[in-house]
């Protein structure tokens, strides 16, 4: 999440009244968690394990529990517990804001955009001009909408990311500062859900369609053109490119891409990236015409069995 305006190594050190090494006016532009971090951003660490990732990381702060060397170029800030330090300036700079009308006066609405009675419109969030936003339809705040898009009754655009971090007796939640972006000429059916970046943007880009019942998780990115049918099921920070299809009821893992041009037949398991241009089928996902062949030969097992224990 990029901040409204840069702030200062110390202010942000007071504010969670910890100790800092660095320059204390060192700028901090953003906070991201590390799978998101640009220079500018402020990132925590609170694992041995993650050390090196997060002060080699592109982040230019540093939350950590431990006492290092300060990398050259870049600031830390010193906590005994970091993620709820870092918990801390998501809901200082993100603010949850109660609502008090359906339509938030914050709200930017383009010319020609019809939002249909029973439709929910959040703090600062931005649609552009023509759009028809049907009854019921949740937008969630800071939510960005593009020009011609189409969402339909009962989907919810902007809801928190499924991200958690597990402790023992305690499930603590994480968070989310991020955006849902949907861009011009997008149609979202009925019934949709696409969660916010936990501290990225989640991002439905041009000419993308969406059928009814479609999940897409925190952080990821669908591209252009693409079809998404019926009960479509997509995790957190995953990258889907141009004119992929994935047809009805496919499920896909987190962490990975599926490339260009690939169709994805319907009732499959996506647990590894895909190459682009071609077709998969099955649980998990692969070439179709490999997947065939297979489930023929496992028709004629019988066959063949019984042909051996004739040959026996």
């Amino acid at each position: 999440m990029k901040l409204s305006k840069a702030e200062k190594l110390k202010s942000i050190a007071a504010f969670l009244n910890a100790e800092f090494d660095g320059n204390p006016d060192f700028e901090i532009t953003g906070i991201n968690e590390i799978h998101m971090v640009k220079p500018g951003d402020l990132t925590f660490v609170d694992h041995p394990k993650y050390y090196d990732k997060a002060l080699n990381s592109a982040a230019t702060t540093i939350l950590i529990n431990k006492k290092v060397e300060k990398p050259e170029g870049k600031s830390l800030i010193f906590s005994d517990d970091p993620f709820t330090g870092y918990m801390k300036l998501v809901k200082k700079f993100r603010p949850f804001i109660p609502a008090s009308k359906m339509i938030s006066d914050t709200a930017e609405i383009g010319e020609g955009t019809v939002i249909q009675p029973g439709a929910f419109v959040g703090e600062h969030v931005k649609i552009g001009n023509n759009c028809i936003i049907h009854a019921n339809v949740s937008i969630y705040s800071h939510s960005v909408i593009g020009n011609n898009v189409i969402i339909h009754s009962g989907t919810v655009i902007g809801a928190d990311g499924f991200y958690f971090q597990k402790r023992v007796n305690e499930t603590l939640k994480f968070e989310s500062c991020g955006r849902a972006i949907l861009k011009d000429h997008v149609e979202i059916g009925a019934m949709c859900t696409i969660d916010r970046g936990v501290s990225g943007d989640t991002i439905v880009d041009e000419y993308t369609k969406f059928d009814n019942h479609v999940q897409v998780g925190h952080d990821t990115y669908i591209g252009k053109r693409c079809l998404l049918a019926s009960a479509v099921l997509v995790a957190g920070v995953t990258r889907i490119e141009d004119d992929v299809i994935l047809w009805g009821q496919v499920v896909v893992n987190k962490d990975i891409t599926i490339h260009k041009g690939a169709v994805v037949l319907a009732v499959s398991a996506v647990d590894k990236s895909l190459e682009g241009g071609k077709t998969y089928f099955g649980a998990p996902a692969e070439l179709a015409s490999k997947k065939w062949r297979e489930m023929a030969l496992l028709r004629r097992l019988p066959e063949i069995y019984n042909k051996f224990r004739s040959i026996k």
